[in-house]
């Protein structure tokens, strides 16, 4: 027999994090890895409207990236973290790549270029509201550094991606 989708072990106000701990669903945590989860569901927009196949390529590898990532924020006392510096790296590599694409900016950009350029300027402004939650989690409770610099990144990944989106043919 199937399981059901449904618990109720959440009906009282609580959730399980990764490590099994239960915790109130407005905790601050929640909302970091709930944020999180945001991006996703925004760069899967991104991914299903972009034209270019090398901008879909990395963004499923971003979101295969951001499971990981999510995991390590709804983790108590893990042995070790799930997001390392090589992953701040692979983020770096991969922005330079298609920052090399694009003529230096000279002026503001208005989101909206394409479908799938406003869907990764969606992801942009979640990343950065995502980083703001693990910011004030991190004022009370211990915080992997890592995840904090990669959500840095991606918010600039995502900007970059929009504007080869918008400004390199395909």
């Amino acid at each position: 027999m199937k399981a059901a989708v449904y618990t109720r072990t959440g009906d009282k106000g609580t959730t399980g994090l990764y490590t099994g701990e239960r915790v109130p669903k407005q905790s601050m945590r929640v909302e970091a890895y709930g944020t999180v989860d945001e991006i996703s569901s925004a760069l899967g927009l991104a991914r299903a409207t972009v034209r270019r196949e090398d901008v879909r390529e990395t963004i499923y590898k971003v979101q295969q990236l951001l499971m990981s990532l999510m995991a390590d924020i709804a983790s108590l006392n893990l042995p070790e973290p799930y997001i390392k510096e090589e992953h701040v790296k692979m983020f770096e590599e991969t922005i330079d790549k298609f920052d090399n694409m694009l003529q230096p900016l000279s002026h503001f950009i208005i989101p909206g270029g394409t479908p799938g350029s406003a869907a990764l300027d969606i992801a942009r402004t979640t990343t950065r509201r995502a980083e703001r939650c693990l910011l004030r989690l991190s004022e009370t409770e211990e915080v992997n550094q890592q995840v904090l610099i990669c959500l840095n990144r991606l918010s600039d990944l995502c900007f970059i991606l929009s504007r080869v989106e918008v400004e390199v043919e395909a």
